[in-house]
């Protein structure tokens, strides 16, 4: 179930220096746990993210036959399998409900998925009709959760065409249980569109580092070759899309504020944040790994596609909120499909306290508005949530209605927050 509701009367700030670490990347956390449950040999993640969607994803591997021993700063893995049936929690977790039903096929057993109320609403259509075609036998009334995988102890693998427009975790959850397809896979997306490439790129970087053959074979295809895949201590770098709120309070206030362990190089879509928010007047400088913002009082509006880094755009649609010219996302159309129709989501709320946003075809544009308070909703989306904490720090009387949602990805998210508003 989940995490229950708590409002938030989001603080405003003039202005701060703080220093903030970041716990480790869900992204990372969540590609490593599946990696480390069906290898070959035991794994260790060092200082990964230990959240809702993280617990949801040990839980899930669990049953199929995984041991965790979540200790401080890490987690280590035992792989194994159990011929059992189980049921999966998906919660509101993209990574759970599209990267474990290949998993559980490999098993001998019946394997039902489900999840919160909002998860059925998630699009699941390309896993199903993927495990169909790989010849693995689903059960379901429609193509959504919740569904059921029958196990047979093996897939074939092979050649496989999918449309993965709605989501890369279509494409990412395939290729990380492909090591152990009989065939590995070849696989090619047929779409109009495929959102948020880095993230695939991630996890051929997750599998290259566990010692399988995986490539990018076109510019739409993928191939990963059959293969052992072999246990590893990772060290879990930190989540930069979870930087996104902290770095977007220092331009919006005009403070400062510190990043201590900010990648030189990552496949992290985070990353973006320092050209984008460059462009909307921050001052940041990354030496020694360690990312320093400066806000300088005033935000500029941003044309940006954001078609490889949508799970950014809430945070960007808070700042363009607030700026002083407009603003236009675009390429982000499949966030219609994320834990809530995000593009609805952020006009609705914006408009809601007095902006002036408008729904595109693929996107978003804002212009500049009047904003005073009211309750900002955040629709059991953690981005929602942080988006409206953004907004509050400049407007008073901004109300969240549910800040717990953030459990999701950032449990200790007003704690942090508060302790760089100096608050705490």
């Amino acid at each position: 179930m989940p995490e229950t509701a708590t409002s938030y009367s989001a603080p405003t700030s003039g202005g701060f220096v703080a220093t903030v670490e970041l716990p480790g990347s869900k992204s990372l956390t969540n590609r490593e746990l599946v990696l480390s449950a069906i290898s070959a040999e035991p794994s260790e993640l060092v200082d990964p993210l230990i959240s809702r969607d993280t617990r949801l994803m040990i839980e899930a591997l669990e049953k199929l036959g995984a041991a965790f021993e979540v200790e401080d700063n890490r987690i280590r893995v035992t792989p194994g399998t159990r011929d059992t049936d189980a049921r999966i929690d998906c919660g509101l977790a993209g990574t759970v409900m599209r990267f474990v039903p290949p998993v559980a096929a490999l098993t001998n057993a019946r394997v039902e998925f489900d999840g919160d109320v909002a998860a059925r609403r998630r699009p699941m259509i390309t896993t199903i009709d993927s495990l169909e075609s790989l010849g693995v036998s689903v059960e379901y009334e429609r193509k959504a959760l919740p569904f059921t995988v029958i196990g047979s102890g093996r897939v074939p693998g092979g050649e496989l065409e999918i449309d993965a427009s709605a989501s890369s975790q279509f494409v990412s959850g395939l290729l990380l249980s492909a090591p152990k397809f009989s065939e590995g896979l070849s696989l090619r997306h047929v779409g109009s569109s495929l959102p948020s490439l880095p993230h695939i790129v991630m996890t051929l970087a997750t599998l290259q580092n566990r010692g399988i053959t995986a490539s990018q074979t076109s510019a739409t295809s993928w191939r990963v070759e059959p293969g052992e895949v072999r246990g590893a201590k990772v060290q879990i770098e930190p989540d930069l899309s979870n930087a996104g709120p902290f770095l977007a309070a220092a331009l919006v206030t005009g403070g400062t504020v510190s990043m201590p362990n900010w990648p030189q190089n990552t496949t992290q879509v985070g990353a973006e944040f320092v050209r984008l928010l460059g462009q909307m007047g921050a001052e940041i400088s990354v030496e020694a790994e360690m990312l320093t913002l400066t806000g300088k009082g005033e935000i500029s509006g941003i044309d940006a596609d954001l078609s490889a880094a949508g799970e950014l755009t809430p945070t960007i649609a808070s700042l363009a909120a607030l700026a002083s010219t407009p603003s236009r996302l675009t390429g982000i159309s499949h966030l219609r499909g994320h834990e809530t129709d995000r593009i609805a989501a952020l006009v609705a709320e914006i408009n809601g306290l007095g902006g002036v946003a408008s729904e595109l075809e693929d996107g978003i544009a804002i212009s500049p508005g009047n904003l005073s308070g009211g309750t900002w909703h955040s629709y059991e989306d953690h981005r929602m949530a942080t988006a409206g904490a953004i907004i509050g720090l400049r407007v008073p009387g901004v109300i969240i209605d549910d800040i717990a949602t953030t459990s999701k990805t950032l449990p200790d998210f007003v704690w942090l927050w508060e302790k760089m508003l100096g608050l705490r």
